[in-house]
């Protein structure tokens, strides 16, 4: 039975990547073991790892689920100076989504749910409650 999960990116520079992922994130990392790595919980039992080391080619993606895609886009262009990335939308699919990469390659993503009552829901389910 699976009950956690990781996904770990790797930047050349662990200063820079921290700074750079606290941005993203909006807060400090949960855990640093040791000099060269960080952690965030993104959700319960959910966990970014950022190690120092050779960025891997076309990681990815780890895409986020958020209340607004537009508004943190517009946020997240400004504040991380992410290049302007495409927004798709299928009928078939619940989620709207878009594609960016970090400065190290690493490739991200942001999703927003069509149907606010089923995001409600998943967020109740994440919580617990």
């Amino acid at each position: 039975m699976i009950f956690e999960m990781t996904i770990q990116y790797r930047v050349s520079d662990i200063g820079r990547g921290q700074a750079w992922y606290t941005t993203l994130i909006g807060r400090q990392p949960d855990f640093i073991p040791h000099q060269g790595f960080a952690e965030w919980e993104l959700v319960p039992g959910c966990w970014l790892q950022l190690a120092e080391g050779e960025p891997g080619i076309r990681n990815g993606p780890l895409r986020l689920g958020v209340m607004d895609l537009t508004e943190t886009k517009a946020q997240l262009m400004m504040d991380l100076e992410i290049e302007n990335f495409e927004v798709h939308s299928r009928e078939e699919v619940p989620v709207k989504w878009g594609t960016f990469s970090d400065p190290w390659g690493n490739i991200l993503g942001l999703f927003e749910y069509h149907d606010k009552e089923e995001q409600r829901k998943r967020m109740n389910t994440i919580v617990g409650e």
